[in-house]
């Protein structure tokens, strides 16, 4: 088939009006059309008042060869790509069963993969099945009652169980691997229009089931999981002139032999980092991002980027990407919008307080919201040992805690008071999301002074690309501390760590993916790298 890219029609364009484009576009005659299908649907509101939507297609013709030749100058046309999953050599009898930590994204994606190619991987979360894990969650945000090891960070699913959803990314993905997340996803009862939609997402509701489903498969093909199993030391020695790991400490006084370790942690999971850098794994701090959520109707954000058509049913609810460059060398950029959503408390320490974003499938609350952060990076900003970003973020999630009321109430701020410089007292029509509640405050006691100058100088200027971003009663809620690892576990192109053989840093706490999707990309490609190395043995 022939997959044609970047097909443009108004927003209110008839049914016969892309198959129409189709001919034109290859330079064929209606007769020459067999079928096509809609690979991908995005829409382009760059132009105000002018909403186009951007279609893929692959498209089956008569004497094929003919159309590509005529068309061999233009970039968009092509054969269509060859997206089929080929698996990674099967398990023979007797192979040893490689341990995945985290049934988050990453973790459940590297669990499946090995437990489809016949591996029987065991999975170790120090969390809860999904189901108590959101009660102990809605503890949290409806009580002030954290439990620290069952809670928006950890438990499974992940941290992205709680979120929007998301299933974009940036990555370059040439065997096309998002497209193996996104079919087992469908599988496993996401709806079906995610494997057309160009920014599609889930939401939290439907996360949960799919999750669900996806561990009674993995447990089908001969996985195991061990839920409220947290690893507290790793067993590592010297053989034949190398480090290797050799088995896990449990917090039960348990030990697991493990030849093949696939930590897939997740960007929270600060204890394990510090267990890991006390046994000598390789690692290096990295960049991440510190801020606020900040939150505008919902409504606002659909004019500003629809106009007229806000509310269109194509549309759906209206999303961002912003970013500017400041006076003092930082950078200021929106982060995980959530359309429709809600801001939720995401701490998973005592005596801290950490928000995030959440959405439903629906994304019809109130309000929008998304991070408003200010990248920094080790060499600047935490000098020194690898986890001294995690102590950054600990020392700013603890003082927000305190301006919150030590009560895992957030601090807040009107957006006309912060740009002032002055603590707010009260709020003013836009009605914050956060749960369990806001306390109004000055949220310049909470972040660094350069993070400060630096959002100051933004908002204003997002206000002229997002009519009502700068609106005086919009809502900041802090703080905004997990947008990523702290830590990067450093690996080779073998996927194992530098230094610790049998070790495979993976995802987000390993510092190699940033959210649902490439979080999941990625355990793929440590599956396989996993199941290489025990095929070679």
């Amino acid at each position: 088939m022939i997959r044609i890219t970047d097909l443009k029609l108004p927003l209110h364009h008839a049914d016969e009006a892309l198959p129409a484009a189709i001919v034109k576009r290859l330079r064929i005659t209606p007769r020459d059309l067999i079928r096509f299908t809609v690979a991908r649907r995005g829409n382009d509101a760059r132009e105000h008042g002018r909403i186009q939507l951007v279609y893929t297609v692959d498209v089956a013709v008569k004497n094929e060869g003919t159309v590509l030749a005529r068309n061999r100058r233009d970039r968009d046309v092509s054969l269509t790509p060859d997206t089929r999953y080929r698996a990674p050599e099967p398990a023979k009898d007797g192979a040893p069963r490689p341990v995945v930590i985290g049934a988050g994204p990453c973790g459940l994606f590297a669990a499946l993969i090995l437990a489809q190619a016949g591996y029987r991987p065991i999975i170790l979360e120090r969390g809860k099945v999904v189901r108590e894990r959101t009660k102990d969650t809605w503890g949290l945000w409806r009580r002030s009652v954290l439990n620290p090891e069952s809670n928006v960070q950890y438990g499974e699913g992940g941290a992205g169980t709680f979120s929007d959803g998301k299933l974009y990314s940036r990555i370059k993905d040439p065997r096309h691997l998002n497209r193996k997340v996104l079919t087992e996803f469908v599988k496993a009862g996401a709806p079906e229009e995610i494997l057309t939609e160009a920014h599609p997402h889930i939401g939290t509701f439907r996360l949960v089931t799919m999750v669900e489903s996806m561990r009674a498969t993995i447990e089908e093909l001969g996985g195991e999981y061990r839920f409220s199993t947290r690893v507290t030391g790793f067993d590592v020695a010297e053989q034949g002139g190398e480090r290797r790991i050799r088995g896990l400490h449990l917090h039960d006084g348990g030990y697991l032999e493990a030849e093949h370790v696939v930590m897939a942690i997740g960007h929270s999971a600060r204890d394990t980092f510090g267990m890991l850098v006390e046994a000598g794994v390789h690692a290096e701090a990295k960049p991440f991002s510190v801020g606020v959520r900040i939150e505008h109707p919902q409504s606002w954000i659909d004019r500003a980027r629809f106009g007229p058509d806000a509310g269109h049913p194509v549309l759906g609810a209206a999303e961002y990407h912003i970013s500017h460059h400041c006076s003092n060398g930082r950078t200021v950029y929106s982060f995980c919008m959530c359309p429709g959503g809600t801001v939720v408390a995401a701490t998973s320490e005592e005596g801290r307080v950490a928000t995030n974003g959440m959405s439903q499938y629906s994304r019809n609350e109130r309000n929008a919201n998304s991070g408003f952060v200010v990248a920094i990076d080790p060499e600047r900003d935490y000098p020194g040992d690898p986890l001294a970003g995690l102590a950054l973020q600990r020392e700013i999630e603890a003082k927000a805690f305190v301006a919150g009321g030590s009560t895992y109430h957030a601090p807040a701020q009107r957006v006309g008071d912060f740009l002032a410089g002055r603590a707010s007292t009260t709020l003013g029509s836009v009605v914050p999301s956060y749960k369990p509640g806001v306390t109004p405050t000055d949220l310049a006691e909470c972040l660094p002074d350069f993070a400060i100058q630096a959002m100051r100088e933004a908002i204003p200027v997002f206000g002229r690309q997002i009519k009502g971003y700068d609106h005086p009663d919009v809502v900041m809620t802090g703080v905004e501390t997990r947008t990523s690892s702290p830590v990067r576990f450093t690996r080779g192109e073998d996927m194992q760590s530098l230094n610790t053989r049998g070790l495979y840093p993976a995802g987000e706490g390993a510092g190699y993916a940033g959210g649902i999707l490439s979080a999941a990309v990625d355990g793929i490609r440590v599956a396989e790298a996993v199941a290489q190395q025990i095929a070679r043995a």
